[in-house]
């Protein structure tokens, strides 16, 4: 059986990680969620005050990032849940606040750095799935199938007010609307490792299109990729 590496890059609040998820359970793989691993380091730069609305200490997040330890562990109903340090932060990194500090602290080179390391070991035997911003740009540029996703802004607004509804917040459209922009120009524009399109990535638009309808996409990919008919 031909395992593959699976880079899916694209922008926030496309559905990534559910479509990385959905693929990785048809393949039998191993599924790495890449932005929570940044979320992660981002909780414990808030939770340690590296990290404010206007201000990053960089001094101090750069002395402790080779002490953070990031592993996915799936609980007793089979969803994977995220733990740092080895403690399940999967709640804590979910909030918008967290999500917007890890926009910002990945535009950090050490970060950005210590992070591909370790995401390069959880790939080294392949049979993964990984999704993120330069998966398959930076972290695995030759991985065999790579897909950058996309979606309109409005489409990805709502979705992730949905997201957040579901965990009990009460966001407000306008304010994640800015959210969702403000975290697409600094993807797209940082210097270290920006969001961009792989040459050889296939590019899928899943603005109007449902999970089923995108399942039935990444499957036939994958079996293109692997030469492996899967029933």
């Amino acid at each position: 059986m031909k395992k593959i590496i699976v880079a899916i890059d694209g922008f926030s609040s496309c559905g990534k990680s559910t479509m990385a998820k959905d693929l990785a359970r048809y393949a039998g793989y191993v599924y790495v969620d890449t932005g929570a691993m940044y979320r992660a380091v981002a909780l414990l730069a808030i939770e340690n005050g590296w990290l404010t609305e206007d201000y990053i200490d960089e001094e101090n997040l750069q002395k402790n990032i080779s002490q953070i330890k990031i592993f996915f562990k799936n609980n007793a109903a089979g969803v994977q849940e995220t733990y740092l340090n080895g403690r399940n932060v999967e709640r804590e990194i979910r909030t918008l606040k967290v999500a917007n500090g890890a926009s910002r602290i990945s535009a950090l080179g050490f970060v950005r750095h210590q992070m591909v390391s370790q995401q390069q070991l959880m790939g080294a035997e392949k049979g993964i799935v990984m999704d993120g911003r330069d998966i398959g740009t930076v972290v695995f540029p030759q991985a065999e199938l790579k897909i950058f996703v996309t979606a309109r802004a409005e489409v990805r607004a709502m979705r992730r007010m949905k997201e957040l509804q579901q965990k009990g917040q009460k966001p407000v459209f306008e304010q994640v609307f800015a959210n969702i922009k403000e975290r697409d120009l600094r993807d797209t524009t940082r210097t270290e490792s920006p969001l961009k399109q792989a040459d050889d990535a296939i590019l899928i638009d899943n603005s109007d299109i449902t999970r089923a309808e995108q399942q039935k996409i990444l499957e036939k990919l994958f079996k293109e990729r692997t030469e492996l008919d899967i029933q």
